[in-house]
């Protein structure tokens, strides 16, 4: 069997004993981090999605960290659901290498905050999966095809359900584009800080003179901007647009550069990168990377 065959057979074939290949990963591996970063915040998809699936979705699945008290490991649960208070339930979908408090077939109950990946099958195509998609990226370019075939699912960008709120760089992102969809000019300004984009543009030009009084003319210039371009070129639309969020990039604790695709009905795509910086409102967007 290849690497994840047996995480998307049917239950039944789930029970047997047989058992999937361990892929170590460090803790300190940053694309395995923000794998598991991204699975938490989308969470609340997985859990929409499983309480009213629809024909489509053939197949949940949720990775939870397993601790029992001496060696920790990362397990998919299969059948999961979960309570009233929020609270994960699961059957061990493979038998633990490392960790003794769990068997396989075992429904098990835990905490949410414990949840590290999460993943639904809809018509062959992956949704979530993220730390599959990390250990697919860190592979070499001439094994990402055999690992596709292993697999045996259709793998793309995929489609990323941050909430369009202030608490995530992405979901600044997606107030911004909401703001666009709706032409609302002050809304569009809330999602902004023009005195860091001032900051990040005078140091990009290796301006020595970024006095307080040059940044906040410089922001006051970035507003304008930002608003006769709106006024004369129109809003950009996004309402029809499926968005992936594939790459974060960490600059300081409060700046990070963001990777987001834009995937078109008729299945073409376009990149940008964003910096996004986190005040004390919350993320707010930056100016486009050049």
């Amino acid at each position: 069997m290849g690497l994840f065959s047996r995480l998307f057979r049917k239950r039944s074939e789930l029970a047997s004993n047989e058992q999937l290949p361990v892929v170590h990963i460090p803790d300190s591996d940053e694309r395995m981090n923000w794998a598991i970063e991204k699975a938490r915040a989308t969470v609340h998809h997985f859990q929409d999605s499983l309480s009213e699936p629809t024909p489509e979705q053939q197949y949940f699945s949720v990775k939870v960290l397993i601790d029992d008290g001496t060696n920790r490991e990362h397990i998919w649960l299969t059948t999961p659901s979960f309570d009233d208070e929020g609270n994960l339930y699961g059957e061990v979908g493979n038998k633990p290498v490392y960790v003794n408090s769990v068997n396989i077939n075992q429904r098990i109950g835990i905490d949410p905050q414990f949840i590290t990946d999460w993943m639904i099958i809809e018509n062959g195509r992956l949704i979530g999966g993220y730390t599959i998609r990390a250990i697919r990226e860190g592979l070499p370019e001439h094994e990402v095809a055999d690992f596709d075939r292993q697999v045996g699912l259709y793998i793309d960008e995929g489609v990323d359900y941050f909430a369009h709120d202030f608490t995530t760089p992405e979901g600044a992102i997606l107030c911004l584009e909401d703001a666009y969809d709706e032409q609302d000019i002050e809304k569009a300004l809330s999602c902004k800080n023009f005195n860091e984009e001032a900051k990040l543009l005078l140091k990009k030009m290796n301006d020595r003179f970024n006095s307080p009084e040059i940044v906040e003319a410089t922001a006051e210039v970035l507003r304008l901007s930002f608003i006769k371009n709106l006024e004369e070129k129109g809003f950009p639309v996004f309402h029809n647009l499926l968005r992936a969020f594939p790459a974060r990039t960490k600059i300081t604790e409060n700046l990070y550069l963001i990777t987001e695709y834009c995937i078109f009905p008729d299945g073409g795509k376009s990149r940008q990168q964003l910096y996004t910086f986190r005040d004390e409102d919350g993320w707010k967007v930056l100016n486009v990377a050049e």
